[in-house]
């Protein structure tokens, strides 16, 4: 199969034979050097996590026992000052009791006085009235008022608390840097990849001959070029060109049914993890679904932005949308058709896309993303930060369709500009096969 509508067809066999030589020595760096030690670093990360887990939760108590240490003092002061209030008043009490005696058995003598006065004695004894009107009355007795106590509080806050307890102190030290040992590159030991002579010879031997097959071929009805495929669990195939015919196959590609789309040269149809089909209507800014039962229905609608590319996440189910609106551009996650995260700029604020026409999503979590306005292809991680941007090996580097594999490495689709090729890189960005 020589020639396939303008296509050129590269010999894998002679591709890959070239790049195993090639990069052979990096590889062994890698797995000699550079990864062992990069697994031991991290290894010294996760004892250094434990051991400050270990020391904050020794503080934590220290802390609290410290605290139940001030609170039994507290509650022995405020026992001691309750005692002595208790003192005081009885002090007081004791002070007034003889004064309440004192004018008790005053009123008792007014009373009396009273009764005299009032004649309470026989008209015949002249002498006693005589005696009664003479008499003088008593003075009242003086007593003294007892000075009474107040209380007087304390000016006491958080902070002056806080002092009576201990604190923690991180030393102002510079911290060191963990120590990375040099590569022995006079070891052969070091940098020789696992494995024996023979066991190396072997994998060589896989790489150049028979890795690259054909599995399947057949052509799609109605499509002229294809340029975006979208596969469910059973093998079936959805196909779209640019003409906007989206069309379903068996594996052996007879049709089952089409659709007219909006859609163009871009990846703008997706199939979900239980097999649902999605794909965009730039027209009507809406995603629509597929379901098995065939019958089309709207999911949710983008607003204002076009959308250009989707995704549908294997791993989390989420829904990634590529977007763009006038001149901007950005990758929208949804999750049940709800917006909740939006990427678009990086931490500099700078614009991260410009047209993300293909978009996928690799086992870490990344959000790969096609951009042939800037001849890249964008990778962000989860979170939406900027990771890196992909050029290309060549001046002019147009990417098409995007892919990942079970390894992690990112499979793309050059355009014929750019010699109508796939070139693969791993998950951070080095270049594999091209």
């Amino acid at each position: 199969m020589e020639k396939h509508q303008g296509h050129t067809f590269n010999d894998l066999e002679d591709i890959l034979a070239g790049k195993f030589e090639s990069n052979g020595k990096k590889i062994s760096e890698v797995q000699g050097y550079f990864l062992p030690t990069a697994q031991d670093l991290k290894k010294e990360t996760e004892e250094d996590v434990k051991e400050i887990k270990k020391i904050m939760d020794s503080i934590r108590d220290s802390i609290k026992d410290e605290a139940e240490s001030l609170k039994s003092l507290v509650d022995k002061a405020t026992s001691e000052k309750l005692e002595h209030a208790n003192l005081i008043e009885d002090s007081l009490l004791k002070q007034l009791k003889p004064q309440e005696t004192t004018y008790k058995e005053y009123i008792a003598y007014l009373e009396r006085l009273l009764w005299d006065l009032r004649g309470n004695f026989p008209i015949t004894d002249g002498g006693g009235l005589s005696a009664a009107c003479s008499l003088d009355i008593k003075p009242i007795p003086e007593t003294t008022k007892p000075n009474l106590p107040k209380y007087r509080f304390s000016k006491f806050s958080k902070d002056n608390v806080g002092k009576l307890l201990g604190s923690i102190v991180v030393p102002s030290v510079k911290e060191k840097k963990r120590k990375i040992k040099p590569m022995e590159k006079d070891s052969s030991s070091q940098l020789k990849p696992a494995g024996t002579q023979g066991e190396l010879e072997q994998r060589a031997d896989a790489i150049k001959r028979p890795t690259v097959s054909e599995v399947r071929a057949f052509k799609v009805p109605v499509v002229d070029s294809t340029y975006y495929l979208s596969v469910d669990k059973s093998g079936r195939v959805w196909a779209s060109g640019d003409g906007g015919n989206l069309v379903q196959t068996d594996p052996e590609g007879n049709q089952l049914q089409k659709i007219q789309t909006s859609g163009k040269d871009e990846g703008y149809h997706t199939v979900t993890p239980t097999g649902d089909l999605l794909y965009t209507d730039k027209i009507k800014r809406n995603i629509n679904k597929i379901p098995q039962n065939n019958r089309i229905s709207k999911v949710f609608k983008t607003g204002d932005w076009e959308p250009l590319s989707i995704h549908s996440s294997h791993i989390n189910g989420d829904v990634l949308v590529g977007m763009r609106k006038d001149r901007e551009a950005k990758v929208t996650r949804y999750k049940n058709g709800k917006e909740i995260q939006n990427i678009q700029m990086d931490n500099k604020g700078q614009t991260i896309y410009n047209s993300p026409l293909y978009i996928s999503e690799n086992i870490n979590g990344d959000i790969c993303a096609s951009d042939d306005e800037k001849q890249a292809v964008v990778v962000v991680s989860k979170a939406g930060q900027s990771r890196f941007s992909y050029r290309g090996q060549e001046p002019e580097f147009h990417p098409c369709e995007i892919c990942t594999d079970c390894s992690g490495n990112i499979l793309i689709s050059v355009g014929l500009l750019s010699n109508g090729t796939v070139e693969i890189i791993s998950q951070d960005g080095y270049i594999l096969i091209n």
